[in-house]
C-alpha cells in the first residue's frame, strides 16, 4: 500500500496570488505598509503566524499576530467567495485515479488552519469525499521545513513513510517531505526547478504526473 500526500495551495488549488493580496491589503490597512508578493514568497507554506510575522520582521514591524491573521483571513475568504480559487491544473485526475486504485490511500496534509483549509477546499469544489485523510496547521505544532506535518499523515494512514510521494510547490514543503522520509514530486508553481532540486521529480504542472511514475519513486 502506498500514501499519496497533497499539499493544498498552490498545489491543489490555486490560492498562492489570493493570499498574498489578502496580506497585502491586511499590511496596508492595519499598518499602513505596502509590501509586494515578493515580500511573503521566502514564507510560502509555513503556515499563516509565519507567512505574516516573517515579513513584518523585515519591516521592523510589531504587529498583533492573532489580529493580522484574522484579517488576511477575512480578506482571503472575499476573494474566495469572489469566485477566484480554482484547482490546480491535473490535481483532480490525479486525486481520483489514486482514490480509484486499491493501492493507494490519498491524504491532504496543508500547514493552513483548520477554517482556511476548509474553506479553500470548498470554494475551489474539491472532491474531499475523496481522500482518506485532511490534517490542518491546527493539528501539529512545528510547521514545515519540519517534517511533523508528513510523519503525522503517514502515521493515521498506518503506512511506512518510505511508502509515500508528498505533491509540494513550497522550498519548506519539499524539505519537510524528505525530512520525513518520504518521496517529493514538486510543482513548479511557486518556485522554480533550481530552487526545488532537493525533490525526487519536479514538474510544471500536475497533467505531467500519473500513478505509474509515482509508484515507480517508492517501489
Amino acid at each position: 500500500m502506498f500514501g499519496l500526500l497533497f499539499d493544498m495551495d498552490g498545489v491543489i488549488v490555486d490560492t498562492e496570488a489570493l493570499i498574498a493580496r489578502a496580506s497585502i491589503e491586511m499590511f496596508r490597512d492595519l499598518y499602513g505598509a505596502e509590501l509586494t508578493p515578493k515580500d511573503f514568497r521566502p514564507f510560502i507554506g509555513t503556515g499563516a503566524v509565519r507567512y505574516v510575522e516573517g515579513p513584518a520582521e523585515g519591516l521592523g514591524l510589531a504587529i498583533d499576530i492573532d489580529e493580522a491573521v484574522r484579517v488576511r483571513h477575512e480578506n482571503f475568504v472575499k476573494l474566495l467567495d469572489a469566485g477566484m480559487c480554482k484547482p490546480c491544473a491535473g490535481v483532480l485526475e490525479l486525486v481520483h485515479a489514486a482514490a480509484d486504485s486499491p493501492d493507494w490511500k490519498v491524504a491532504i496534509a496543508t500547514s493552513s488552519p483548520s477554517d482556511k483549509a476548509a474553506a479553500t477546499l470548498k470554494a475551489a469544489e474539491i472532491p474531499v469525499d475523496r481522500f482518506d485523510l485532511i490534517i490542518n496547521g491546527t493539528m501539529v505544532t512545528h510547521k514545515k521545513p519540519h517534517p511533523e506535518i508528513y510523519q503525522l499523515t503517514a502515521s493515521r494512514l498506518e503506512l511506512d513513510p518510505a511508502a509515500c510521494v508528498v505533491i509540494e510547490d513550497a522550498i519548506t514543503g519539499t524539505e519537510a517531505a524528505k525530512r520525513a522520509g518520504m518521496k517529493c514530486v514538486s510543482v513548479t508553481s511557486s518556485f522554480s526547478a533550481e530552487e526545488l532540486a532537493q525533490a525526487d521529480m519536479i514538474v510544471a504542472s500536475l497533467d505531467e504526473v500519473n500513478l505509474d511514475a509515482l509508484r515507480g519513486l517508492v517501489e
